[in-house]
């Protein structure tokens, strides 16, 4: 694909559902995984795939995302030619400034799109986590013929409490999409799309353009389900891991799904590599009181109690005799002595005393906002 396709990511997603975790950030800069956020996983598939050009689109609470990612360094994207293009809202005479849907961001940024001298672009939103390359997607699109391909995977599980922009697809036996449902109560095909599509560059303006139009804003309900007759829309199945961040307790399981060895060797594979932001800091220290089992422990963080089956970011501390079970403990935390703290999530820099206890359940964690004192 290299040289052929450049990327475009929206991160302008807004799920109330994700609650304190997206009030001071947007999706795509949620932590996930112990020491990345969640940009990182499909941006890390474009670079994978020889993608050189690559533009974030950016809504609102964007001051996190800009920091994580800088000029795109730690993705060999900071280039003289191409590279990787921050697009936040601005205000013209055509614009506000505040997008009314996905459509109507794209048409912002459609001198970005024009100046991009790449054939087919591939667009995705930054709240659906997956690790793959687009190379053999872009060559189906060829054979296919295709106007727009879709990556979807077969997803068994459903609830209606979870759903975040579900687009559900019916394919035929040739792979080509005959009907498309949007957050459907009983959806009609366990076909969900991975919020990722392939086209080329000319026929994405015109689509853009042609929505403005008739003022249709949204490019899943105004477009792709409008037009899923009179376009050639093809689906392209996806088999491996996928973790969609629709909801809080979706969040929780899909990163503690990380636990386990056979997603982790998915998810991190060696062959297509996940980067991240590098923060340069000391191993973690185990005390001699650390008793540890089937957790992810980040770099920089000091364990002197009991850690089980939860995911540690940067620089946690753990003090002597607390007790962390079943948990999501993100960057600069400090948990106190005698503490006990089962199913629960904590942003970063959150302060737990000592001889507290806080407990949830897998299907509803305690969720703590950036900075709390316990």
């Amino acid at each position: 694909m290299k040289g052929n396709a450049f990327g475009l990511i929206y991160t302008g997603e807004s799920n109330l559902q994700l609650r304190d975790l997206t009030t001071s950030r947007s999706i795509a800069a949620v932590p996930y995984g112990g020491r990345y956020r969640c940009i990182d996983f499909v941006l890390s598939c474009m670079v994978n795939s020889g993608i050189t050009n690559v533009g974030i689109i950016a809504q609102k609470n964007y001051h996190s995302l800009m920091d994580h990612l800088g000029a795109g360094k730690e993705w060999d994207l900071n280039r003289k030619r191409d590279g990787l293009f921050i697009l936040p809202p601005y205000v013209t005479k055509d614009s506000t400034g505040v997008y009314k849907g996905t459509a109507d961001a794209l048409r912002s940024v459609m001198g970005y799109v024009r100046r991009s001298s790449q054939k087919y672009c591939v667009l995705t939103g930054s709240h659906t986590i997956y690790n793959t390359t687009f190379n053999d997607m872009l060559r189906f699109h060829e054979e296919k013929d295709a106007d727009i391909t879709v990556l979807y995977n077969d997803e068994k599980s459903f609830s209606p409490d979870d759903q975040f922009d579900d687009l559900r697809l019916c394919v035929d036996d040739n792979y080509r999409v005959i009907d498309m449902e949007i957050d459907p109560y009983r959806p009609k095909s366990t076909f969900q799309s991975c919020d990722c599509f392939v086209m080329e560059k000319s026929l994405l303006e015109y689509l853009v353009e042609e929505a403005a139009t008739h003022a249709e804003h949204d490019f899943i309900r105004d477009i792709l389900i409008r037009k899923v007759n009179s376009l050639k829309i093809y689906g392209y199945r996806y088999d491996g891991f996928v973790a969609r961040l629709n909801s809080m307790s979706m969040y929780f399981n899909q990163s503690m799904a990380l636990l386990d060895p056979i997603v982790r060797e998915d998810i991190f594979n060696p062959d297509h590599p996940i980067y991240t932001k590098v923060k340069d800091e000391v191993p973690a220290r185990y005390n001699a009181n650390a008793n540890v089992t089937n957790s992810f422990i980040a770099d920089g963080c000091i364990i002197d109690g009991t850690v089980e089956n939860s995911i540690l970011f940067r620089g946690v501390k753990v003090a002597k005799n607390a007790v962390v079970r079943n948990s999501i403990i993100m960057q600069a935390c400090e948990i106190g002595s005698d503490t006990g703290i089962d199913y629960v999530i904590m942003d970063k820099g959150v302060t737990v005393k000592s001889g507290r206890t806080l407990s949830g359940h897998n299907s509803f964690p305690v969720v703590l906002r950036k900075g709390m004192i316990v």
